[in-house]
């Protein structure tokens, strides 16, 4: 969304309430389960920088790649986050998201993150701490059609993890 000036800016603006964060992990989480890069980048700020696992990211650009590099790799991504805390501009989630790789062998990968955010509502900064559980495709949990994951669909908390 823009104002008149162009400048962009995406609701909720810090500083974040308890509503305001869930919000703003769901709207995350709903994102990145549309697997399109684009769409993701656009709410990092232009001079975004990132720590995924070992991996360092700077900028929108950097983001779709790194993107596509890794929904090339990890197919069938679904994706759950819950919000951990929040103060001011600062929010932390943990995560849980499923995937195979093209041998067919399936994961859930659990994770933390904390995450900065600009008066805008961009996000500046993101570190991202991810660990990978190779599962049986019989474990998986995350069983709704790829996109948007439904809001009757259990959350981490009610899975247990």
């Amino acid at each position: 969304m823009t104002d008149s000036s162009s400048v962009i800016v995406k609701k909720p603006l810090p500083p974040f309430t308890r509503e305001s964060a869930i919000e703003k992990v769901r709207l995350a989480e709903d994102a990145w389960n549309s697997r399109d890069p684009q769409r993701v980048s656009q709410v990092y700020s232009a001079d975004t920088r990132w720590r995924n696992r070992s991996e360092f990211v700077t900028g929108q650009a950097g983001v779709v790649e790194f993107l596509q590099r890794k929904w090339a790799k990890e197919l069938d991504y679904r994706l759950i986050k819950e919000l951990w805390a929040f103060d001011g501009e600062r929010i932390a989630v943990r995560f849980a998201y499923e995937w195979h790789d093209d041998s067919g062998n399936w994961f859930r990968s659990f994770g933390n993150e904390n995450w900065a955010f600009n008066a805008q509502g961009l996000m500046f900064e993101r570190h991202a701490c991810i660990n990978d559980l190779p599962i049986r495709e019989a474990d998986r949990k995350f069983h709704w059609p790829l996109g948007r994951r439904p809001d009757d669909h259990p959350g981490l908390s009610e899975f247990g993890f």
